[in-house]
């Protein structure tokens, strides 16, 4: 099962190698500076919004927001 499991992630592996290699060498017009720009904010507002849910992820697991109600 793990050999299956192993040679499944692999081939994920080439495909998403090919791909990324088959988007890097289209020919064509280079990226404006509006794109770089438009890249740079898209992935920084993605790292803040990621940071941000995993500072409030530990801190709900830290105030005890995550435990099962206890009924009385």
């Amino acid at each position: 099962m793990r050999i299956l499991l192993m040679i499944f992630l692999l081939g994920m592996l080439a495909a998403v190698g090919y791909f990324a290699y088959s988007a890097m060498a289209v020919e064509g017009d280079p990226i404006p500076t509006e794109g770089y720009v438009a890249l740079a904010l898209g992935a920084g507002f993605s790292v803040i919004v990621g940071i941000g849910l995993m500072v409030l992820l530990f801190f709900s697991s830290r105030r005890g927001y995550d435990e099962p109600p206890h009924f009385r």
